[in-house]
C-alpha cells in the first residue's frame, strides 16, 4: 500500500471518510489515509469487505471503524455523517467513491432500471453526501472533499451511456458546489481514474487476460492503474500542498485521455 513520503504525517489526528471503501480504490485510499495518521471511517454497502479494510487499517496501526451505508439512500447518508460526528467529532476530509458500472448495453437496449440505479449510486448519492459532509465543515470552518468521477466523466465510451452521463454528472456539480464554498475553507475536488485493476474492472474484463491486455493498451503507458496511484492523487487534494486547488478534476489514466 501507499508510502508517500510527500504526505508523511499530514493527516495526524485529523477525520476522513471514505465511501465504497470495502474493496478496490476506495480500500486503498482508506489505508492511504490511515498510514499518513488520520483516523478513518470505512463505508461500504458490503460489510464483510468494509470490516476487512477496517482489520487491514489496525493491523498496520491504525486507527478506522466501520459503518454501513447504502449511499443512494439519503436516510442512511444521514445517519452515516452523524455517526462519523458522534464518533470522532469533526469530518476533516470525504472521498465520496461509492458507485456502480451498471450493466453494459447499447442505449436502445439499456432499461431504466439500470439507469435509475446507476444515477442513483453514482450521482444521486454524491449529492446526498456532499450535502451532509458540507453542513459540518460549515460548522467546524474547513474540510476537503474529493468525488470520484472516472475518464467516463471526460470522454464517451460505447455501452455505457448510464454510467458515462452519471460521471460527466459529477464534474459539473463538483464544480458548482467548489464556486458555492471556496470562501468558506471547503475545497471540492475531483479524481478521474482511467482503468485501474479493481473488482469492478475485472467484472467488466471477466479477468479475460486479451480483454486485460486490450484495456490495458487503451493507455499510452500500455498498463492498467493500481489503486494506490488513485489514493496518492486523492491524498494530494486533500493535502495543505493543494491548499489554492479547488473545483478541478485531477486525471490518472496513464495517458488515455491525452490521446
Amino acid at each position: 500500500m501507499t508510502n508517500h513520503p510527500t504526505f508523511q504525517r499530514s493527516f495526524q489526528n485529523q477525520i476522513a471518510l471514505v465511501t465504497g471503501a470495502g474493496s478496490g480504490i476506495g480500500r486503498a485510499t482508506a489505508i492511504a489515509f490511515a498510514r499518513h495518521g488520520a483516523n478513518v471511517v470505512v463505508s461500504d454497502v458490503n460489510e464483510r469487505g468494509g470490516h476487512e479494510t477496517v482489520e487491514m487499517i489496525r493491523r498496520d496501526g491504525g486507527e478506522a471503524r466501520f459503518i454501513g451505508c447504502d449511499v443512494s439512500r439519503s436516510d442512511q447518508v444521514k445517519n452515516l455523517i452523524a455517526n462519523t460526528v458522534s464518533t470522532y467529532g469533526r469530518l476533516d476530509h470525504a472521498f465520496n467513491n461509492a458507485g456502480i458500472e451498471g450493466t453494459p448495453a447499447p442505449l436502445h437496449e439499456s432499461t431504466d432500471e439500470n439507469w435509475k440505479r446507476t444515477i442513483a449510486v453514482n450521482l444521486s448519492a454524491v449529492y446526498s453526501c456532499m450535502k451532509e459532509e458540507i453542513l459540518v465543515m460549515l460548522r467546524q470552518g474547513s474540510g476537503n472533499i474529493v468525488n470520484c468521477s472516472s475518464i467516463a466523466g471526460i470522454r464517451g465510451f460505447p455501452g455505457m451511456g448510464a454510467y458515462t452521463a452519471s460521471k460527466h454528472a459529477v464534474l459539473g456539480l463538483t464544480k458548482s458546489a467548489a464556486i458555492d464554498y471556496a470562501s468558506s475553507k471547503i475545497r471540492i475536488n475531483a479524481i478521474c481514474p482511467g482503468v485501474i485493476h479493481t473488482p469492478m474492472v475485472d467484472r467488466v474484463t471477466h479477468q479475460d487476460p486479451k480483454v486485460e491486455a486490450d484495456y490495458a493498451a487503451g493507455a499510452p503507458m500500455n498498463r492498467m492503474g493500481n489503486p494506490e496511484e488513485i489514493a496518492d492523487a486523492v491524498l494530494w487534494l486533500c493535502n495543505p500542498g493543494a491548499a489554492f486547488v479547488t473545483g478541478t478534476e485531477i486525471v490518472v489514466d496513464g495517458g488515455w485521455c491525452a490521446k
